[in-house]
């Protein structure tokens, strides 16, 4: 549905005075607001030559940036005008102590078609480069993806110049097949094939430009949002400096070419150094057999000539490289993060673990249908949310340690698995890959650290390799084939959190599961209440949330 003219403004103020007045300690009066209105639909896109049914919001493809500073207040109005429910999820915003807001099936119900939900997010104590796709279904494969920036308060020091410019790059594999029919090949048990091309900003070879002027510096925020595959970005004739990875300030080195794992987010600085002309900016597919390749332009506000020369090449499938230049990004340990202290202040490497969670992947079919899992156990969502059937206590939706925290040698199964964790426990998580592609594991509602990775087979002897003192901080790590990745993580933020694969075909055959942060305290310093507004759906229909 979309406002009548006049009626955005009313509720605008409406939203501001329930914000205030009703939301009582969830919201913080002295942080500033930003208000969005978008209005979500189907439209013809062509990204590859073809016309395709894309997800739309406010008529655009990509969807519009979210621009906000630490600690702003995020009230974002979405009306559904899709003929099917919908929900977006914010990929990096951590959602502190308010998992409602977070987008996915386990902590919110959908917004049924015609209708609106208004997302009230908090950016707590965050800055960095981070991105929103949908979540139901297989809609990500439509589109509705857009890029999160979080610029650092006025009062904190950035550890480099203010840049010229400042550009969202969302690279991403696609197929020129609907969603709708790629969800019908799951649905049927079987595999997705090969992508048919890559996507920058939403459009094919040579289709998106980035205009700098000679002797500047720009900031490229580069997310892959695509479905599964690794891809590796480039530019012609210039070197990158890599300055933010997913809300850490990084050890500025310098690089010629950056692998970004699907659902990962970086951010460079670019000095356009060169003659006045064109030059190609390339992404290419890792790890696979057929090399991929899409290009966009970076073009110099005097240019003298056009592209030419050939596109820049790239690695395809050495993963020792990509190894290797994984273990070169690390923390700047005197830059300040959301705050004005150094981010290496918080000596994560001296605090004891209190517990080791290793999760292995499989797949298998199951009555004849392919699924994945984690730890033997293939997700199948509840018909209520998780989060709504914890906070009104309805039984029989899901059981806590309904998944293992190590691997077991039982056959893939179906349930709704959920993993208890206590609150403020710091554990090591492992994740072991036995299959012969690159994964990548994701965790809503923190950021851990990246402490180790290597082939082989994770045991304790792994510990002596860790990097206890600047690993990267950061929401979603890659794990090479046959290989381990482990992370350190400090449980701060009560809720119910979706851990996943970013390899979405995976992802909706079952490769995730909740982790459920519980405190026996209801105090708001722990968790929010529900939100006034909350979605109610499945067994939670018809309870109430708070009086108004």
């Amino acid at each position: 549905m979309k406002l009548k003219e006049g009626e955005y403004y009313r509720w605008r103020v409406l939203a501001f005075f329930f914000l205030v007045v009703g939301m009582d300690s969830t919201v913080t009066a002295e942080d500033p607001y930003r208000f969005f209105d978008w209005n979500v639909t189907y439209g013809d896109i062509y990204p590859l030559g073809v016309r395709q049914q894309g997800i739309l919001i406010n008529g655009q493809f990509p969807g519009p940036d979210v621009y906000s500073v630490t600690n702003d207040n995020l009230i974002i109005n979405v009306h559904n005008s899709l003929p099917e429910p919908f929900l977006l999820t914010w990929n990096g915003v951590q959602q502190r102590k308010n998992s409602y807001e977070d987008g996915v099936q386990g902590t919110t119900c959908p917004i049924p078609p015609g209708k609106n939900f208004t997302y009230i997010l908090q950016v707590k104590d965050q800055i960095g480069s981070f991105f929103y796709f949908p979540s139901l279904a297989f809609h990500k494969a439509a589109g509705g993806f857009g890029g999160i920036r979080i610029l650092s308060r006025p009062m904190i020091p950035v550890p480099f110049e203010e840049p010229a410019g400042d550009y969202t790059i969302l690279i991403g594999d696609w197929y020129k097949a609907s969603h709708t029919k790629l969800k019908a090949i799951l649905d049927g048990g079987h595999r997705l094939y090969f992508p048919d091309g890559i996507l920058i900003n939403g459009r094919g070879p040579n289709g998106a430009s980035f205009t700098v002027e000679q002797g500047k510096t720009y900031r490229l925020r580069i997310s892959n949002v695509g479905l599964q595959n690794t891809l590796n970005f480039r530019i012609q004739g210039h070197e990158m400096k890599l300055v933010e990875v997913e809300g850490t300030h990084t050890v500025q080195a310098a690089y010629s070419s950056l692998d970004v794992h699907v659902g990962q987010s970086y951010s460079v600085l670019v000095t356009a150094d060169q003659p006045a002309r064109d030059y190609y900016i390339a992404v290419s597919t890792r790890f696979t057999t057929k090399v991929l390749t899409s290009t966009a332009l970076l073009r110099y506000a005097n240019s003298a000539s056009p592209v030419s020369g050939p596109i820049p090449g790239g690695p395809t499938t050495q993963i020792d490289w990509s190894l290797n230049q994984a273990r070169t990004i690390r923390t700047n340990l005197t830059a300040s993060g959301p705050r004005p202290n150094p981010q290496g202040s918080y000596h994560y490497g001296l605090i004891n673990i209190t517990r080791t969670i290793k999760l292995v992947s499989s797949a298998a079919p199951i009555n004849g249908k392919q699924r994945y899992g984690v730890n033997g156990v293939s997700f199948v969502p509840a018909d209520t949310p998780l989060k709504l059937a914890d906070y009104f206590n309805i039984s029989g939706v899901f059981r806590v340690g309904s998944i293992s925290d190590r691997p077991t040698a039982k056959n893939l199964y179906l349930d709704t698995s959920v993993m208890g964790a206590d609150y403020r426990a710091f554990v090591e998580v492992v994740f072991e890959n036995h299959e012969d592609i690159v994964q990548s594991w994701h965790l809503n509602g923190y950021a851990f650290w990246v402490v180790g990775m290597d082939g082989g087979r994770w045991t304790p002897a792994s510990r002596n390799e860790y990097n206890l003192r600047d690993a990267i901080s950061r929401c979603t790590t890659q794990v090479y084939p046959k290989s381990w990745t482990a992370i350190y993580l400090a449980l701060d933020n009560v809720g119910m959190w979706n851990m996943r694969t970013e390899f979405w075909a995976r992802q909706y055959l079952g490769q995730q599961f909740y982790l459920r942060v519980y405190t026996p305290s209801k105090s708001v310093r722990d968790e929010y209440p529900i939100p006034k507004n909350a979605l109610l759906c499945g067994r939670a229909r018809g309870k109430s949330t708070r009086p108004l």
